[in-house]
């Protein structure tokens, strides 16, 4: 079996937390953190080489908290995405203190992709059955002629909504047979009762169906993605102006128009596993009791590694 990778975007981690990198606490009972679950769940999967992308400031802590560990257990590989790796004759001034987003980060990684790959974030927790889907789907389709037949794990809205705060999903529209057809970034979605309420601009709110479908950033794709991804990010830096310094090249709105222009299939795998992740401090408490749940269920071991 060829190299499968797991790419994991951790380039962002600490930065929404002040000074502690809240993504990399304990919250298993032997010390893991959420990665290690997600790269435990995907060697089980399959996947046999794992990816990091972060910050080259951040490269000494991180090995220390997890990579060191990885390497006795999956071959170990680093990516670094800074603002100026730009591709080459771009030139940008800008006045921003961090990378250009999702997009970008998965590009940094184009010298260690041979084979199909996965991507997640580093501090969400997907569940066992979207990586074994990704890895089976990515098996399937690696020698079509279809370069760009792709795939996303599709979670069920209710599945994902935190106790504490609004959060940002990817809303999903998928056909008959479930290939994407367009995924529209909503913010402010909230847990009200057993409802999935957002509010509106003008102080109303509207109600989401809690069995929607939405992208949590868990793409399954080939290598061809790459190139996509290059011309992609150069015309976006030519189109930025001076006018928006926070502007972000991000996969959601990248697939978005490779399905547009019909260059891409994306398959929709449907999850019913519960995600959980830090997005808010407050959030912790829950993660740590949803993984002492999940190993009283005998989803894990006590220690993972």
């Amino acid at each position: 079996m060829g190299e499968t990778t797991l790419v994991i975007m951790a380039a962002g981690i600490g930065s929404r937390f002040g000074g502690g990198i809240k993504q990399l606490e304990p919250v298993g009972p032997s010390g893991e953190i959420i990665m290690d679950y997600s790269i435990y769940d995907a060697i089980e999967a399959g996947f046999n080489k794992v990816v990091f992308i972060i910050r080259k400031d951040l490269e000494k802590d991180f090995k220390e908290v997890i990579g060191n560990r990885m390497e006795k257990v999956i071959k170990v590989e680093y990516a670094f995405q800074e603002i100026d790796d730009l591709p080459a004759g771009i030139n940008v001034s800008t006045k921003r203190t961090k990378p250009w987003g999702t997009g970008q980060a998965i590009l940094s990684c184009k010298n260690l992709i041979s084979g199909p790959f996965v991507v997640i974030n580093a501090d969400d927790y997907y569940g066992k059955e979207a990586f074994v889907k990704i890895h089976n789907y990515l098996q399937s389709v690696k020698n079509m002629d279809d370069k760009y037949n792709y795939c996303m794990a599709g979670f069920i809205l209710g599945n994902t909504l935190s106790e504490n705060g609004a959060v940002t999903r990817g809303v999903c529209s998928v056909d008959s047979d479930f290939y994407l057809r367009d995924v529209e970034e909503t913010s402010g979605i909230e847990k009200i009762g057993d409802k999935a309420v957002v509010s509106l601009a003008d102080g109303k709110t509207k109600e989401i169906d809690k069995n929607s479908y939405v992208s949590m950033n868990m793409w399954g794709f080939l290598p061809s993605i790459m190139n996509e991804l290059e011309t992609g990010f150069i015309e976006f830096l030519k189109n930025l102006g001076d006018v928006d310094e926070k502007k972000e090249y991000l996969l959601p709105t990248i697939i978005d128009n490779l399905i547009k222009e019909n260059k891409a299939k994306v398959k929709l795998l449907e999850s019913n596993d519960r995600w959980f992740g830090v997005t808010y401090k407050e959030d912790k408490d829950v993660v740590v009791s949803s993984f002492k749940q999940l190993i009283a269920q005998g989803k894990y071991p006590e220690k993972l590694f």
